[in-house]
């Protein structure tokens, strides 16, 4: 895999519709426009060859580079050095607002800050995954490259109408843009990559870039400036936090579960999954995250969404239920999977997917996780309207008639349903929390079946969930496998972090799951699910350990745990899905589940840590 970027070896941008990942040598090679969930422009990250990318490197043969965040915002600064000079790239894009637009920008300011430096710059766009061949068009003000369906890219440089003209711009046989820059210490030069633009190449002036730099700075720092988080941990929960933010579509609120697609959980695997869509799983989540640090608009504008998704199909008697277990970032549900043949995959890890097949699964988990969001919200001030109370009661009909059946589970595998634990544990915890919610508000409601069937959800885990020979709860009923989503009972209040019983299963995921603090979800091999290879461990797994720790008083524990998991980020402070035994990180990047999780362990911890 020499000829990849290590999966780590990037920064992410955004403008809260879509976003962009730049490698620490200067290449743009993932970007999707409109959307998270739209086609490419530039894909190497899943094709050297043939996805596209948008490259500023210096044309030095050998070079160090660096790269970091402006500090507080989402401005990503890669530096270049040689011994004759150094020079930097500030890649940023330009808020877009709650309104949904077309219109994208990605600035990319070159300068030189010491001594002298030649940049190389190509332009290599690939439209619609590579499948769409495109034209270019050069003007004496920038360029247009126009692809078969009328989508275009253009390109505006940075500089003054009177500022010398450093190069040429050159056009090559597959209709791609090169050309260098040479600067010296003081100069600085730059483009402006824009879909939807409304207008021809233009040159834009320094004064209008610095209004783009300065106004997209003051709305990062402005929006941090939220958070109430003043833990132990507050930069690195604070980095989390702006990456939720970026992975977040502003127009609905609704959260992608990372912005890449086909990123592999081991090399050469199949494991290859899009997750440029809106899990409730993991959206739920994230209201934890967001009211836990302040941020309650985006809390808000989630919860509307999901209701909106209860309410479109309250009352549904499909197989999957009331609830999709995943949506577009709009909230439409036509997510159907297909194979990019003609690209190679990272690293050669075909097959390429994109859309999710798992959208039809029935999941039973996904509903506890719903009203338990709710119910968290409503805690903290929000309040849930007639409509949306008479659909939760409605799903809530069709939960007391279904839960009791086999499912796909959490990790949505695919190699048949099992009753799997973890699935009626959240059963166990909508019932839970709609009669919390029902006896607050005084609102009518099935009180009498809620309790019978909470109850007797209760009773069939503990009868059947529970294996005397591992003396654990276990993954799915007649099983002795461990698995970790199950580290979630004593969070969600189904047993006490004191219970004998809890701290037996913690001992036992301790044993089998757990690898140097990292921890594994399951053992595929014990439990197979239905895919060729294994996997790496699960980042998102490893933080739900450290609360499950600090909840159940193991605080010194809990803690080395953490901190040792701080040196697997990158050198931005992301994560991935997965930690491979080298360290390094796999699946599709960043991962919201493992940043929310991130900042739910810190949380837990920190006041964990603050009643010693």
């Amino acid at each position: 895999m020499d000829d990849y970027p290590l999966i780590e070896n990037h920064g992410l941008i955004g403008d809260l519709q879509t976003a962009a990942l730049v490698t620490t040598d200067g290449v743009v090679d993932w970007f999707c426009s409109p959307r998270f969930d739209s086609p490419s422009v530039f894909g190497a990250l899943l094709d050297k060859d043939k996805g596209g990318h948008c490259t500023v490197r210096p044309a030095h043969a050998t070079y160090a580079t660096k790269q970091l965040y402006l500090p507080d915002t989402a401005i990503l600064v890669t530096r270049f050095m040689t011994e004759a000079g150094a020079g930097e790239v500030l890649d940023f894009m330009p808020e877009t607002g709650t309104t949904v637009t077309g219109r994208h920008r990605l600035v990319r300011l070159v300068r030189c800050v010491r001594g002298s430096m030649t940049f190389q710059v190509e332009i290599a766009p690939r439209f619609d995954y590579g499948r769409q061949a495109h034209q270019l068009h050069i003007t004496q003000h920038g360029a247009v490259f126009a692809a078969e369906d009328g989508t275009e890219l253009t390109v505006h440089p940075i500089r003054e109408p009177e500022d010398e003209r450093l190069t040429d711009v050159l056009a090559d046989q597959d209709a791609d843009l090169h050309l260098s820059l040479p600067l010296e210490a003081g100069q600085q030069r730059g483009l402006i990559l824009e879909m939807g633009a409304e207008g021809p190449p233009a040159e834009v002036r320094r004064d209008e870039h610095e209004r783009l730099f300065n106004e997209t700075a003051a709305f990062w720092r402005s929006w941090l400036a939220q958070s109430r988080y003043t833990g132990r941990w507050r930069e690195v929960v604070e980095r989390s936090a702006i990456t939720l933010k970026l992975m977040t579509f502003a127009p609905s609120g609704a959260v992608v579960a990372a912005p890449t697609a086909a990123l592999p959980e081991q090399l050469g695997g199949e494991r290859n999954w899009d997750y440029r869509f809106t899990w409730i799983r993991d959206a739920s989540f994230s209201v934890y995250a967001l009211l836990g640090l302040g941020f309650t608009e985006e809390a808000k504008a989630f919860i509307i969404w999901l209701g909106d998704r209860v309410k479109e199909r309250a009352g549904s008697d499909g197989n999957t239920g009331p609830l999709n277990i995943m949506y577009k970032v709009d909230g439409s549900s036509d997510l159907n999977e297909q194979i990019l043949d003609h690209w190679e995959g990272y690293a050669r890890s075909a097959p390429v997917r994109i859309g999710n097949g798992a959208a039809t699964q029935l999941q039973l988990d996904i509903y506890g996780e719903a009203l338990d969001s709710i119910y968290f919200a409503h805690r903290h001030g929000f309040q849930v309207g007639h409509r949306g109370w008479t659909s939760l009661r409605t799903d809530l009909e069709w939960l007391a008639d279904h839960w009791d059946q086999a499912e796909e589970g959490i990790w949505e595998t695919r190699g048949g349903r099992q009753d799997f634990t973890y699935g009626r544990v959240m059963s166990w915890v909508a019932f839970d929390r709609a009669l919390r919610l029902a006896e607050a508000k005084g609102w009518p409601s099935a009180a009498g079946r809620w309790h019978t069937e909470r109850d007797a959800v209760y009773d069939q885990v503990m009868a059947k969930g529970w294996s005397e020979k591992r003396q654990a709860f276990v993954q799915h009923y007649g099983s002795d496998v461990l698995d970790s989503s199950l580290l979630r009972m004593a969070t969600v209040g189904f047993l006490t972090p004191g219970d004998p019983m809890w701290a037996s299963t913690l001992d036992s995921m301790e044993r089998e799951l757990v690898s140097d603090s990292l921890v594994y979800r399951y053992n595929p091999e014990a439990s197979p699910d239905g895919l060729r290879g294994s996997e790496g461990t699960f980042s998102l797994c490893t933080f739900m350990y450290v609360d499950a720790l600090a909840r159940a008083g193991r605080t010194d524990r809990a803690r080395l745990v953490f901190e040792k998991m701080m040196g697997y980020a990158n050198h931005l402070g992301l994560y991935s899905e997965e930690i491979d035994p080298t360290g390094r990180q796999l699946g599709n990047f960043p991962q919201a589940f493992t940043h929310l999780a991130l900042i739910d362990s810190a949380i837990t911890l920190n006041e964990a840590l603050g009643r010693r």
